[in-house]
């Protein structure tokens, strides 16, 4: 970031402290807590965070388990006939699985920038309203030609609600809140699994001719998005600082809460170069990669599971299994990285372990032991807590909103890429075990183990290396300028935090492990 007022640069001297940055240099929340000096009252910040989760927290939960439900409508629709009904090969069913990833992939990071520059609820609001109305459009689809359409643009709007939680989440929530928060609205990804389990079980006893079971599950899924979104758009405020559940006097203490910045409008083309030299970005990157190769699994899961001997009406209700045990392992692993300080590398490994039993037992069962498969399978769901754990420490360790969302995109990419080229290791000729591309999970598994501890020494070896250094009073004293309604120039002191520094330049930051 460049700041006009730092000593080592050229800037006004008044009465011996460094002068003025331009508001549009520093977070907005910046002009709100500049010359705020007053302790912050615990039970006030206890108060404010309660507030907070009451108006954001169910939001958040309740569309992204919608995100999850519309994403996974694919994957449902095969046991209600939608192969059958648009003749659609095994190929261009895993092609459909991997357009939507492609459509995320390419507008990733326009949306990221979009996230920046507009307001983020109106912006996510928009966005909800529109792949709402396009998963309702799958109903009217005839062959694969149309499917691929209308799964690329639901690829290309559901893009902007992953990244743009975590700009939300960083915004309200502290450090220490942040990994919690981030598993209760992530682990919706099982609750919406539970979810769809039913609709589509329910689906499965609808008769109507002329529209089948799976164009029923889209349009009820899809107009269900499309009234959320309104609400969404009404009740989720764009910032701590327009919350309109706050006073006035709340919204200063939720940002002295957070001790952060919460955003700023201005791309800093400076803080995405410092992103894309860092070797902790690509290592956050290929650990995403690779944890969610195996995430194809989502769209396969009906296929394997009747391949187990189970007809369709089981098979639905059986997702809701899938679900529960996604839910618990996100839950478990956020809430024990909340209670046990910088554990996040450790639980993060040990999450792999039972989906690594899962593998062994999926490939070496009998395959008569339709039971036994089926708990393997629900082992191996274990993993989706290493992939919720690395998208939370990636944002956590990262500081400077365009570094951040640079960060966020490139490791958001990275899952897309995983999850993009993962439906075409289930090929037809491998059924029904599965072998090869249970081996593939498996190196995956292994891998994101050895990166996970290989972060973990780069951070810790990082913050040894920053409490060895002599005390940087750099951006101690940095003030900002405010112009009055009558002209008058009156400065107030900025604390570092609310600087829009990045990890790198604030000294005093130190990454959570």
């Amino acid at each position: 970031m460049s700041l006009p007022s730092l000593p080592s640069e050229k800037n006004e001297a008044k009465n011996d402290h460094v002068v003025s940055v331009e508001s549009a240099q520093v977070d907005t929340a910046a002009q709100f807590v500049a010359g705020v000096s007053s302790p912050l009252d615990p039970e006030v910040a206890s108060r404010i965070r309660g507030k907070i989760d009451k108006h954001i927290l169910p939001l958040m939960c309740g569309v992204f388990m919608l995100q999850f439900m519309d994403k996974a409508t694919l994957g449902n629709s095969v046991a209600l006939g939608i192969q059958k009904s648009t003749d659609l090969t095994q190929n261009q069913y895993n092609w459909l699985g991997t357009i939507f990833f492609i459509g995320h992939l390419i507008f990733l990071f326009p949306q990221s920038l979009a996230l920046q520059k507009f307001p983020v609820g109106k912006w996510l609001s928009f966005n909800v309203f529109v792949w709402g109305a396009v998963l309702c459009c799958h109903a009217a689809c005839k062959n694969f030609a149309g499917l691929f359409v209308v799964r690329f643009i639901l690829g290309a709007c559901e893009g902007s609600v992953t990244a743009g939680f975590m700009i939300i989440s960083s915004m309200f929530y502290t450090r220490r809140e942040y990994t919690a928060r981030f598993g209760y609205w992530f682990c919706m990804n099982g609750v919406g699994l539970i979810f769809s389990g039913f609709i589509s079980y329910g689906c499965l006893h609808i008769r109507t001719p002329g529209f089948k079971p799976w164009q029923w599950l889209m349009v009820i899924t899809g107009g269900t998005t499309v009234i959320v979104s309104v609400l969404f758009y009404f009740f989720l405020p764009d910032s701590p600082t327009n919350a309109w559940f706050l006073s006035a006097d709340e919204r200063v203490k939720a940002l002295q809460r957070v001790k952060t910045g919460v955003e700023n409008k201005h791309f800093k083309k400076e803080q995405m170069i410092e992103a894309l030299m860092e070797p902790k970005t690509w290592l956050f990157a290929l650990l995403s990669v690779l944890s969610n190769v195996p995430s194809s699994f989502t769209n396969q899961r009906q296929i394997i599971i009747s391949a187990f001997g189970f007809n369709p009406f089981k098979v639905t209700l059986l997702t809701c299994v899938d679900g529960v045990v996604e839910s618990l392992a996100i839950l478990a692993s956020t809430l024990l990285v909340s209670h046990i300080p910088n554990s996040r590398a450790w639980v993060g490994m040990a999450s792999y372990i039972p989906s690594l039993l899962g593998l062994l037992l999926v490939n070496f069962l009998p395959f008569n032991d339709n039971v036994g498969l089926l708990f393997s399978i629900w082992l191996v769901e274990f993993a989706i807590a290493g992939i919720a754990l690395g998208f939370a420490w990636a944002s956590q360790t990262t500081s400077g909103h365009t570094k951040r969302i640079t960060t966020n995109a490139i490791v958001l990419s990275a899952s897309c890429i995983g999850n993009a080229s993962g439906p075409f290791m289930w090929r037809e000729k491998y059924s029904p075990r599965f072998h090869v591309p249970w081996i593939i999970v498996a190196v995956c598994f292994v891998t994101c183990i050895g990166l996970l501890f290989i972060i973990r020494l780069l951070l810790a070896h990082d913050n040894k290396r920053r409490d060895s250094e002599a005390p940087d009073d750099t951006y101690d004293d940095v003030y900002i300028v405010n112009i009055m309604d009558d002209g008058r120039r009156v400065e107030a002191k900025v604390p570092k935090d609310f600087l829009d520094l990045t990890d790198r330049q604030n000294r005093d930051f130190r990454y959570v492990l």
